[in-house]
């Protein structure tokens, strides 16, 4: 007797549903067995973990934990969507984050009407560049995307570090590693008493922008065939290059936009590569927890930064330590994994050779 899988020639539309919610259920009852298995009460951590929404602190918290991550979600789906595996976000939006204190430090002294826009264009384009290195790799070299991707990252972790240890370091920083604190025109305006900034505003935009290019445009449905049938794509005169161009221009170029949402709406200067807690490697899972839905980006984008915000506040009350929230995240992604295969496969047993 051997296992084999045999590919469904319809997924039902209910599956993109119940797979993502499944893997969270089985994420929370897997969490709960490591907990027990360490005398931690799962209750007492869940308990925790959805006590910030209690509050409008922990609320504009969450929200602010969910700006970047949102704008990373969308961006990766589109990509995953045509089945490249941006797995670069994080250095596409180190990248932004980069061209965003280019600006702020440059112009600083302009009106916000011109600074704020500059750096969000700046920040696209940036982000979106890094991402056309691999992307042209792929169309014309055949150059595997997750290997290019993942590690252009490490050089952009490592060029933002140069940068603030470097030429962009405050001189009155104390011998911080740290660039200056923008001027007040380049900062994104914020609600009053928290960090929730126009960041938002601009993952939003993404949703639907990104919703009607999937869904209503020659581009959305050449990325749609592309990730259904290559061959297909192919044969029908679609152009790959042209395709994947264009589509991690978009994707990177939204991680770019994080990047820019954080140093300007958060810290309002750019700090060590260390500031973000993997907001480009979270957002993989956020992607595929959407179901690749641009609408979905935002519930799993919430559920991401729900789980980042509570992380510090899980190890200073229960005691565990902060990558709890990784180790979740990491749980929830390997059920997606699993839940995918069944719902594109069949598991049948054979017997005999």
């Amino acid at each position: 007797m051997k296992l084999v899988l045999e590919k469904r020639l319809t997924v039902k539309r209910s599956a993109n549903l119940l797979v993502p919610v499944l893997a969270l259920a089985f994420a929370l009852l897997a969490g709960s067995i490591m907990f027990a298995l360490v005398d931690v009460s799962p209750l007492h951590v869940y308990t925790k973990v959805f006590q910030s929404l209690t509050t409008v602190q922990g609320a504009s918290g969450i929200l602010v934990e969910t700006i970047p991550l949102l704008l990373i979600v969308v961006g990766l789906g589109a990509a995953f969507l045509m089945g490249f595996w941006n797995i670069g976000a994080e250095g596409q939006f180190f990248m932004g984050a980069f061209a965003a204190t280019g600006v702020a430090l440059s112009l600083g002294d302009f009106s916000p009407w011109v600074v704020i826009p500059t750096m969000t264009v700046a920040a696209f384009i940036f982000g979106g560049l890094w991402g056309l290195v691999p992307a042209i790799l792929k169309a014309k070299l055949g150059v595997n995307e997750v290997l290019t991707t993942l590690m252009m990252n490490y050089i952009a972790m490592s060029w933002n570090d140069f940068l603030v240890i470097g030429p962009w370091r405050d001189p009155k920083g104390f011998s911080f590693p740290q660039s200056p604190e923008f001027p007040p025109a380049a900062q994104f305006p914020s609600l009053p008493g928290n960090n929730v900034n126009i960041g938002l505003i601009f993952g939003l935009l993404a949703v639907v922008a990104v919703y009607i290019i999937i869904r209503r445009t020659k581009l959305g449905f050449e990325v749609r065939v592309i990730g259904d049938n290559p061959e297909a794509a192919r044969y029908a005169g679609i152009s790959y290059a042209r395709t994947v161009v264009l589509v991690m221009l978009i994707s990177g170029g939204l991680a770019g936009i994080a990047g820019s949402s954080v140093v300007a709406g958060v810290m309002h200067r750019l700090r060590p590569s260390t500031f973000s807690p993997g907001y480009g490697y979270a957002g993989i899972i956020g992607a595929w927890l959407s179901s690749l839905n641009p609408w979905g980006a935002i519930p799993a984008s919430l559920l991401l930064g729900l789980l980042n915000k509570s992380a510090y506040e899980i190890q200073a009350s229960v005691g565990l330590p902060s990558a709890t929230a990784t180790l979740f995240q990491s749980l929830i992604f390997l059920f997606l994994i699993g839940g995918e295969i069944l719902k594109r496969y069949r598991i049948r047993f054979r017997w005999g050779g």
